[in-house]
């Protein structure tokens, strides 16, 4: 049981969750904002969205039971603890079950067009697995935009379908901040991305793959990362400016769990050389989203 929890990565999975839930129990429900499902309802879509995550993980690992040998052979769950075949029947398990409950909170709102939602989803996940991860950036950009869209999927459901002429205006300003924080997920996600491919080179490159450091090289890639880590924490600091510069709670949070940590993330690529230097980076940009995502806690404090 230990090996399946592992293998689906449940702190991802959780962080997902948590990020879904705060959207709806932070940000939309203490301002009274119009939403389409119930609390039974929202706990079947972040069991939908967590269910064909954990089966693209399964499957992710599928695809790289050659690669994982040599990046981390200590760390390999499928042909150790778990056969290839019991981890593509959770696979299959999980995405059935995902897409299944998908189905039915679609039409519990009766918008069953949503429900392709989960199926495209579900197929991406796989296409990224099978051959995109292995392409220059686009594997990169497909699983961040995913890692986004579990962020924006909860907006699709709660505040679109209950969308009216009257309430217009306050639904899709709350759709723009969900479309803000998921722009965060994004960006952190994608440096993530560029990250593990540094620390995975060696790998990646005996078993074909094209990634970015061995396109261009790893120090280049190193160089490329250090530039683009820069971008998120612009925008931080712009947004800080423009529109927190009066709440000094959420610019002290801002400054100390996002800045901070973004700076110091910056100042380490610069120098970064070592594969537990890059393994390093990547955990602590998965920390800057998770208090990014908690940053979700403030808006009923600085707002009231």
């Amino acid at each position: 049981m230990q090996s399946i929890i592992n293998l689906i990565r449940w702190k991802n999975l959780l962080m997902i969750a948590l990020a879904q839930y705060l959207i709806k129990y932070a940000l939309l429900q203490p301002f009274a904002v119009n939403m389409s499902l119930s609390h039974f309802e929202f706990s079947l879509l972040a069991l939908a969205t967590i269910c064909i995550a954990a089966a693209g993980n399964i499957i992710n690992d599928i695809y790289d039971i050659e690669t994982d040998f040599i990046n981390k052979p200590k760390q390999i769950i499928i042909g150790k603890t778990i056969t290839e075949k019991t981890a593509y029947n959770l696979f299959i398990v999980f995405n059935v079950i995902g897409v299944g409950i998908g189905f039915f909170v679609s039409n519990s709102i009766g918008k069953s067009e949503l429900f392709s939602i989960f199926v495209i989803i579900s197929i991406l996940l796989y296409l990224y697995a099978s051959f995109l991860k292995q392409t220059f950036l686009i594997g990169n950009i497909i699983v961040s935009a995913l890692v986004a869209f579990s962020i924006i999927i909860v907006g699709i459901f709660e505040l679109i379908p209950a969308m009216t002429s009257q309430n217009q205006a306050i639904q899709l300003t709350f759709f723009k901040i969900i479309l803000d924080y998921a722009l965060f997920a994004f960006m952190l996600n994608f440096l993530r991305e560029i990250a593990k491919d540094i620390e995975d080179v060696d790998g990646d490159f005996k078993t074909g793959m094209h990634t970015l450091p061995i396109v261009i090289g790893r120090e280049r890639a190193s160089k490329v990362l250090f530039w683009l880590s820069l971008i998120p924490l612009l925008i931080i600091i712009y947004y800080i400016n423009t529109s927190l510069y009066k709440q000094p709670i959420a610019v002290g949070y801002f400054l100390i769990f996002l800045v901070g940590p973004l700076i110091y993330t910056s100042i380490k690529l610069f120098s970064a050389k070592t594969k537990k230097a890059f393994h390093s980076i990547s955990n602590l940009l998965k920390l800057v989203m998770l208090f990014g995502m908690l940053s979700l806690l403030l808006y009923p404090i600085i707002t009231h």
